[in-house]
């Protein structure tokens, strides 16, 4: 039962944290939103900032370990930048509200907690700029920007968060591989230059 509990308390957070931010949302409202008495609310979920921050690393540990899986030993950096845009594409639409507080909130964390949560987003975008390094290195890839380049990719599909529907024209598949077109245009490769061979869930 409080295993539940504890769900139904981190939900309703995802759901306000997305919808009126971290200080625009109070106690009383995650309280009220998980069917809880404020007194309760505390047992659960330990401070508001804890919440946040469990939240964030959950949603970058899921980022993390499934890109770690997809680029390991895969040697073409296209096919690791093209694997890496699809899973945050693919990421940004199945959980809005979660990757919108990652992107979002970092900033209201303490430094102490913020450096445990931005170490984790750190570890996830060095995947993406060792693809695109190595890429340029080899030629692959041919953008004079590279940091920038990477940075706009990022921002890119973070908005997918913001928009995506799956009642859209697109499936999702289809928009995370056309989405890999582009960020292959844009780092200066032709997206027919490499055929990824791609297993189902990639």
């Amino acid at each position: 039962m409080a295993l539940d509990t504890r769900e139904r308390v981190r939900r309703a957070a995802v759901k306000l944290f997305a919808a009126k931010g971290f200080h625009g949302t109070g106690i009383r409202d995650l309280a009220q939103e998980s069917k809880l008495s404020t007194a309760s609310l505390y047992h659960y979920m330990g401070s508001k900032e804890e919440l946040l921050a469990d939240i964030m690393r959950g949603c970058l540990r899921t980022l993390l370990d499934s890109a770690t899986a997809q680029t390991t030993n895969v040697e073409d950096p296209a096919i690791r930048l093209s694997r890496l845009v699809k899973l945050h594409v693919r990421t940004h639409a199945r959980l809005p509200r979660e990757t919108r507080i990652v992107d979002h909130e970092i900033h209201v964390l303490a430094p102490a907690t913020r450096r445990s949560v931005v170490a984790l987003r750190d570890s996830y975008e060095s995947l993406w700029a060792d693809a695109v390094t190595d890429g340029v290195a080899s030629g692959v890839f041919t953008t004079a920007h590279p940091g920038v380049t990477r940075l706009a990719l990022l921002e890119m599909c973070n908005g997918v968060a913001r928009w995506y529907s799956p009642r859209g024209s697109m499936s999702l598949d289809d928009l995370a591989s056309h989405y890999a077109d582009v960020a292959l245009r844009a780092v200066g490769a032709c997206p027919q230059r490499s055929p990824e061979g791609q297993s189902k869930g990639e």
